[in-house]
Formats: structure tokens, C-alpha cells, sequence
């Protein structure tokens, strides 16, 4: 098992980088693609995760064959094939178009710390997904996620939250995802150990 950095992410045999950053402790799985996109902190995606135009919140846990920020093709237009923006594979004589990959790259997803990303889920551009988020197996988002709201299906609907509004406001005033790394280790134990309600008394009263 890997042994992660604070310098330098982890990044597994045949993944795929292109224009993205990333933060401390962050790890990339095999054969997943990122592309366009920033790690925060303590993020990582496993094998096959196929990541665009994304900003990818601290200690976000992305599993295995996702999709998120998928790219669209121009469906508007009389065709929506590649040739219409990527045209030099095709003659000699034509550009790319750049303007398509520039709006491409500003549709931005992003990931609120904490959120979990289910096997298989699918995220489209522009949708937020909150701090504390589940995203079920298998789930395809068209909308925004609120806060510690888990959703399942396709398209995905919630279903309800990990915690009680009130929960959910204390641990939101914590913010422990803004902690340092000295501070995570020194709650290690109560993080294992302790429920939510239980590590907010003993953190925050």
C-alpha cells in the first residue's frame, strides 16, 4: 500500500494526467484520467475514475469507474460528432475548434470536502455536490446535492440526510476538514471511535 505525500500526489501504474493540481496527500488509482481538474487536500479517486473540469473538494473519497464533469457534444447543432470540433484528425487542412474546448473546460463540477462518490456514479457539468454528500452506486446527478444529503438513482433524488439538521449545523460550524494535519492525527482515535453527536460533544460542546 502506498505510503502518501504531502509534496507529491500518488499517482497509480496507467493513470492519466493532464492540466491538474493537487494538494497534499492525494492520491490517483489505476487507469483512472484526470483531466482539467484540482485535488484539494486529502482527496483521491480509485481505479478507472474518469474526472474532467472538476474541483475536487478536501478529503473528497471517489470510488472506482465513476464519471464526473462529463464533457457534452454541440446536440444543438444538424451533427454532434467529433469532426465538428476536433476536425484535424479528419483533413489536413482543418483546425480544431478551440472555442468548443474552452466552453468545454469552463463547465466546472465541483465536490464538497467529505462528499463519498459511489461505484459507478456519473456527475454532469456544473452541479455542486455539498460537504458531507453520499452519491449512491450507480447514481446519475443532474442537480445539486445539499450538505450530508445522500441521493441514489438515475436521475438521482434524495433520499435524506446522514444527520439531523441541527447535527448537520454543528458539524458544518466544526469544519474538522479545515483542520491541520497535526490536529486529524491527535483525534485519530475519536474519529474512529466516536459517533458524530459523540465527536461533536467531546470538540465542539
Amino acid at each position: 500500500m502506498p505510503k502518501l505525500s504531502p509534496d507529491t500526489p500518488f499517482v497509480h501504474e496507467g493513470a492519466r494526467v493532464v492540466n491538474s493540481t493537487f494538494g497534499r496527500y492525494c492520491e490517483v488509482g489505476e487507469s483512472a484520467r484526470v483531466i482539467n481538474s484540482s485535488f484539494e487536500d486529502y482527496a483521491y479517486c480509485d481505479r478507472m475514475a474518469d474526472i474532467s473540469n472538476t474541483t475536487v473538494g478536501r478529503f473528497s473519497n471517489i470510488a472506482a469507474m465513476t464519471r464526473i464533469g462529463p464533457t457534452d457534444h454541440p446536440y444543438e447543432n444538424a451533427a454532434q460528432h467529433h469532426f465538428l470540433y476536433r476536425s484535424s484528425y479528419y483533413w489536413d487542412d482543418a483546425a480544431d475548434d478551440p472555442a468548443f474546448f474552452a466552453a468545454r473546460a469552463a463547465r466546472r463540477t465541483t465536490l464538497g470536502a467529505d462528499c463519498w462518490i459511489g461505484h459507478g456514479a456519473i456527475i454532469k457539468p456544473e452541479i455542486n455536490i455539498g460537504i458531507g454528500a453520499i452519491i449512491a452506486a450507480g447514481a446519475v446527478v443532474t442537480k445539486d446535492v445539499a450538505p450530508f444529503m445522500i441521493v441514489a438513482g438515475c436521475p438521482a433524488t434524495p433520499l435524506r440526510t446522514r444527520f439531523t439538521p441541527a447535527i448537520i449545523d454543528r458539524l458544518m460550524a466544526l469544519a474538522w476538514w479545515d483542520w491541520d494535519h497535526s490536529r486529524l492525527r491527535t483525534a485519530l482515535d475519536d474519529f474512529r471511535s466516536l459517533k458524530a453527536e459523540a465527536f461533536l460533544e467531546k470538540y465542539n460542546g
